[in-house]
């Protein structure tokens, strides 16, 4: 089994004591997001691999030491500021610590996550041009891939489009994006990789990849996954995502797993660091199933 921490929400950044206590207890429950009444619980003795994914490492770093499972991060560092990414620290906070965690973790094993790419009169085409080569020259040593994707038409980006105010790209666009990007990439001993665009850009050299192939999970595991992840159209493995969607304090005005900012601020104050859950307690009457492998 391989845990994804989180797509639902940023577990690394605010939730990282809660996932540290479910490691020493040796379980983990998720409510179902569908049906409330049932919860499923994860075995630790069941993991492979986790999965994570984050836009702010920092509160782990000091305790990826005392993890005992393979450990392969997805770290989202965009040039967005505070109008887009309120509650996101500093790009060069993040920058030191992608720095710090792929000495610890091994450049192999930290991808980031160049992610969404919107367009409009602040965020210009010549301005994500001059971002993304800083961001490889400052990563030089440190990354091996980038992973870039466009923004999508979610409900939280129709309720923002007045703070996004993105334009559609044109085919203009998507060249001036393939050729500069891999050129700055491949200057700084890097690849840039899509995982199920529209438009992959493998014409300019980027790499049409799974966030995490069945060959990376053999890699990270020595396991063969066979089974695709059917929460997602991509062919990556099959994960187990034990997060919460509107649980983020990010507030990224482009985010698919926050669509309720009145709902996150109800279910931080739900959330026990000793629960077995991450946001509320077991009920009485809540059904637990063990999660079968």
């Amino acid at each position: 089994m391989i845990l994804n921490v989180s797509g639902r929400t940023d577990i690394v950044a605010f939730y990282t004591n809660w996932f540290m206590n479910r490691l020493k207890e040796g379980f983990i429950d998720v409510r179902n997001p569908f049906n409330p009444k049932l919860v499923s619980r994860i075995s630790m003795s069941d993991v492979d691999l986790i999965f994570f994914c984050t836009k702010n490492p920092i509160p782990i770093l000091d305790k990826i030491k005392d993890i005992s499972y393979p450990v392969y991060f997805h770290v989202t560092l965009t040039p967005y500021k505070n109008d887009i990414e309120p509650g996101v620290p500093s790009k060069k906070e993040i920058i030191q610590a992608i720095q710090k965690l792929s000495q610890i973790v091994g450049k192999e094993n930290v991808v980031v996550r160049y992610d969404p790419i919107l367009i409009n009169d602040i965020y210009s085409l010549d301005y994500h041009i001059a971002s993304f080569n800083r961001l490889c020259f400052l990563l030089d040593g440190y990354v091996q891939k980038i992973l870039i994707s466009f923004v999508d038409d979610y409900q939280n980006v129709r309720k923002n489009y007045s703070v996004l105010k993105y334009r559609k790209l044109t085919e203009e666009d998507y060249k001036m994006i393939g050729t500069s990007f891999s050129s700055s990439a491949k200057k700084h001993g890097m690849v840039v990789h899509t995982c199920f665009e529209e438009r992959n850009l493998t014409e300019y050299g980027f790499i049409q990849d799974e966030c995490l192939s069945k060959e990376l999970a053999f890699r990270l595991t020595n396991k063969i996954y066979k089974r695709e992840w059917k929460a997602r159209k991509c062919h990556c493995v099959e994960m187990v995502d034990i997060g919460v969607y509107n649980t983020c304090r990010h507030f990224c005005k482009y985010c698919y797993a926050n669509y309720d900012e009145k709902k996150v601020g109800e279910n931080i104050l739900k959330h026990h660091p000793n629960s077995s859950l991450l946001i509320g307690e077991v009920l009485p009457d809540d059904v637990i199933k063990e999660r079968k492998v």
